[in-house]
């Protein structure tokens, strides 16, 4: 029987008031989709996030899962990971960073560059409107892809 994901009252906490803030319900299916995603540390799509809900609770359908998570993005309580994939990837809120993309398995790695969060944009983006966030995602070939190419 796999592991119940549990929260901490902090985190518990900080979800609730994320999503009373955004004048959302808090659901038993949110819950349990926003907890598997905080859990998670490889970024999963809406997919496997539904595979890995369905065992603990089988009647959630794929489609609650996507509108739960674009909400949830929309309000700004999960991050959705910009890719050049069709499939979107997701995560939760944590603190700043980055993300270096393997652009064959697809492995997303975060990463922090405080040089890039703390460094004024150019002058030309100033006049552009608000910016709300700054960025970077970092497209390569990660270590294991590399030794596998070696050694075939």
């Amino acid at each position: 029987m796999p592991k119940k994901i549990t929260f901490t009252a902090e985190q518990e906490y900080a979800f609730e008031k994320a999503c009373r803030d955004a004048g959302l319900r808090l659901t038993h299916q949110r819950l349990e989709i926003y907890r598997q995603l905080a859990a998670s540390t490889d970024h999963p799509s809406a997919e496997t996030l539904h595979q890995r809900l369905r065992r603990d609770n089988p009647t959630l359908s794929l489609d609650t899962v996507y509108r739960t998570l674009a909400v949830f993005a929309h309000h700004g309580i999960i991050n959705k990971v910009e890719t050049v994939e069709s499939q979107s990837r997701f995560e939760a809120k944590r603190m700043r960073h980055h993300h270096l993309i393997c652009s064959r398995c697809k492995e997303i790695i975060d990463f922090q560059w405080h040089h890039i969060d703390e460094a004024p944009l150019p002058e030309e983006t100033r006049s552009w409107g608000r910016i709300d966030n700054k960025n970077v995602v970092i497209y390569g070939v990660c270590n294991k892809c590399l030794e596998a190419e070696k050694a075939s």
